[in-house]
């Protein structure tokens, strides 16, 4: 799964490289690879400023998820010589590096399994809270979904394989205009299926999602294996799709600004940053719950660990410095922040408010055996045409 990023202005990093420190090469360095605009440069900056010892900081912002999780790819394996050309076409960076040379990179909730299995990565810890000052502060929700074993399954006895220092979710993003003109503003998955919206709903391109919104609204779980014990799921899905104009995980915002649809699905870290440049769109988090993305630090395999890499960790996870990231990404915090109203403009206060109150009854997208991922995805292939 991939999630698009939008410039989130001057204060979010910018695609080229963020340094603070000088020196020669014997100074102490962390290198950081991040999902641009996760990371507000000023909290780096503090970050700087707060450290005892004289140490460059290196953070390059990248585009998208996806290649972040390519270049932990690339770090770990060489191409053969007769895939070379294809190889190149899919990793968007040097062929010339081999070994991984950051000591962090950003890496979503949804790759975490793949990246574990594939041993792209080490534990940030053994054990729980052995060394990670702020460890005890996360909720379990969030210590459960971190701690894996060597499969990338959950597994409460398992180890710490990221830290996780923002969240948001899939939400419903919606012309208030046209909507209004119908009568009626959606609140729950159930409206995409209203009548006059043939044709006027972008979806995301991912099975999980589609389907995981449909089992929703059936009072399912965006987990369930057995799909074909789930009562009239394919002809709920073959309804939907006739509302639906097109899928796209990358291009459904510019639709619904043209007003080519009047609703979308998508995720919040897309959809929050525009509402307050076009006040025609409106955002929900459907009160039946939703799917729930977390962005992580995790540590590239190969990589010396070091207690620096631990610090940053630790500065994401307090109070103060969490609350600074959640405000200015217009994401939510793993971290209680008590983010009050004259913090963050409306509409995004009441948005952020209410993915809270929804937490309960939205979930992480698990790991799923690849049996039921094919499931999933012949489903969804079904569906669209």
């Amino acid at each position: 799964m991939d999630r698009r990023s939008f410039l989130l202005g001057t204060s979010t990093l910018a695609l080229s490289q963020l340094l603070f420190g000088c020196g020669g090469n014997k100074q102490t360095q962390l290198k950081v690879q991040l999902l641009k605009g996760s990371i507000p440069g000023q909290v780096v900056n503090q970050f700087h400023k707060g450290l005892q010892q004289r140490v460059q900081l290196k953070f390059a912002p990248v585009e998208h998820i996806q290649d972040l999780f390519q270049q932990l790819q690339n770090w770990q394996q060489k191409p053969k010589t007769s895939d070379e050309k294809g190889w190149r076409r899919f990793i968007p960076f040097r062929q010339g590096q081999k070994a991984a040379d950051t000591n962090l990179v950003t890496l979503g909730d949804y790759w975490l399994q793949a990246a574990i299995e594939q041993k792209l990565i080490q534990p940030l810890q053994e054990v729980q809270g052995n060394q990670l000052k702020q460890w005890s502060t996360l909720n379990e929700r969030w210590k459960q979904l971190v701690t894996r074993n060597d499969q990338g399954i959950l597994d409460t006895q398992g180890k710490v394989w990221g830290a996780p220092y923002r969240w948001g979710s899939t939400v419903i993003v919606y012309n208030r205009d046209k909507l209004q003109k119908l009568g009626w503003t959606p609140k729950d998955w159930s409206d995409l299926w209203r009548d006059g919206m043939q044709q006027r709903i972008s979806l995301l391109n991912q099975p999980r999602e589609v389907i995981g919104l449909v089992l929703k609204k059936l009072g399912k779980s965006y987990n369930t294996e057995n799909l074909d014990q789930v009562p009239d799921l394919e002809k709920e899905l073959q309804i939907l799709n006739q509302q639906v104009k097109f899928y796209s995980s990358n291009n459904y915002l510019e639709p619904l600004i043209m007003e080519d649809t009047w609703l979308a699905v998508g995720w919040s870290s897309d959809v929050l940053p525009i509402l307050g440049r076009y006040p025609q769109l409106a955002a929900v988090i459907p009160q039946s719950g939703t799917a729930i993305w977390a962005d992580l630090w995790v540590r590239p395999a190969g990589i010396t660990k070091d207690s620096l890499s631990d610090q940053w960790i630790d500065f994401c996870w307090q109070p103060s410095t969490a609350k600074e990231i959640s405000v200015l990404t217009k994401t939510n915090s793993p971290i209680p922040t008590n983010i009050a109203a004259s913090d963050i403009q409306e509409p995004l206060w009441s948005l952020l408010e209410s993915d809270r109150k929804v937490f309960d009854k939205s979930e992480f997208l698990l790991p799923l055996p690849p049996s039921v991922i094919k499931q999933y995805e012949s489903l969804f292939a079904k569906m669209k045409v």
